[in-house]
């Protein structure tokens, strides 16, 4: 059973009620709490040790991508972060300075982002240390950006460069908040979700929520240079393109916008934010499945991301 499998199961009949607005299945649980113009976004995220960090990490870098991975969820929903619960399992025998250098770098992002900590959980887990952050934002009634918008026709973009983010990046990466608000301010954007596990799964989410298919451009794909390297080195049994499409970690933005809207978004976002990358990669398309185009066709592409229990 996959990680999505046991998902599945478990959402089947959660309880809800009237402040529900969108529950289990998206980036963020939104909630109408009665805050005016406001809606509540609710995130819980987790990283574990030998899963998302080493026990050769730098302290300060495990606390800083524990509550990245919140925040580039809240950008998913083109919202902004307002405060956080921290849990932090530890093994019986552990390093008090290690464990503080771990909230130094946690807080220098919160404070960055203008998050508050406001309290949480520390226990015992005796095989390896985890951390879990829960996360509330805000993000104005009718500016909320879901997954299942997608529409036949749309452009599918990505920010930044992907690929390779296990040489460094998935610890210092930064969550698109400002990006992700700008494009809702500014765009009708159709769907919308962060890049956690990999283009090629990630993008089966917003195809699956929205009931289309997707056909992508092997050669708009953004490689980072890591990536590139890594091929290039041997270091991976795998082309830099697939790495782009399947290794994880990135915390870019992935979404869709009408076709018509192409143009003057790049040129947008080339005044707004001409340090980060904005690449079309493909068009939405009807029907179901994911294809690749390349230079010899069009072909399914079977790659997947990551999945936890596969």
């Amino acid at each position: 059973m996959t990680e999505f499998d046991l998902i599945h199961r478990l959402t089947l009949n959660l309880p809800t009620n009237e402040s529900v607005v969108i529950g289990a299945g998206d980036d963020c649980a939104v909630l109408d709490v009665g805050a005016g113009e406001q809606l509540l976004l609710l995130k819980t995220d987790a990283v574990v040790e030998g899963i998302h960090f080493t026990g050769e990490t730098a302290p300060e870098k495990i606390g800083r991508k524990a509550l990245a991975r919140c925040l580039s969820d809240i950008a998913a929903m083109a919202g902004t972060p307002t405060a956080a619960l921290v849990t932090i399992g530890l093994p019986r025998k552990f390093d008090v300075a290690f464990v503080e250098k771990i909230y130094a770098g946690l807080n220098a992002l919160a404070r960055q982002y203008g998050v508050a900590i406001v309290g949480g959980e520390t226990t015992t887990n005796p095989e390896r240390m985890l951390i879990s952050i829960s996360l509330i934002g805000f993000v104005p009634r009718g500016k909320v950006l879901l997954r299942s918008g997608a529409k036949a026709g749309d452009a599918i973009f990505v920010t930044g460069e992907l690929g390779g983010a296990l040489a460094g990046r998935h610890l210092d990466f930064e969550p698109r908040l400002a990006e992700a608000r700008w494009l809702a301010a500014n765009f009708s954007v159709h769907a919308l979700m962060d890049l956690s596990d990999g283009l090629a799964g990630d993008l089966r989410h917003i195809l699956k929520a929205s009931g289309v298919g997707a056909e992508l451009l092997k050669r708009a794909i953004p490689v980072s240079r890591a990536a590139k390297q890594i091929a290039k080195r041997g270091d991976a049994a795998k082309p830099a393109v697939v790495a782009a499409l399947t290794d994880g970690e990135d915390f870019e933005l992935l979404f869709t916008v009408a076709s018509r809207l192409a143009v003057p978004l790049l040129d947008g976002w080339k005044k707004e934010f001409p340090k980060l990358r904005l690449s079309c990669i493909g068009k939405i398309i009807a029907g179901e499945g994911l294809r690749l185009r390349d230079g010899t066709g069009i072909r399914p592409l079977n790659a997947h991301g990551y999945v936890h229990f596969s």
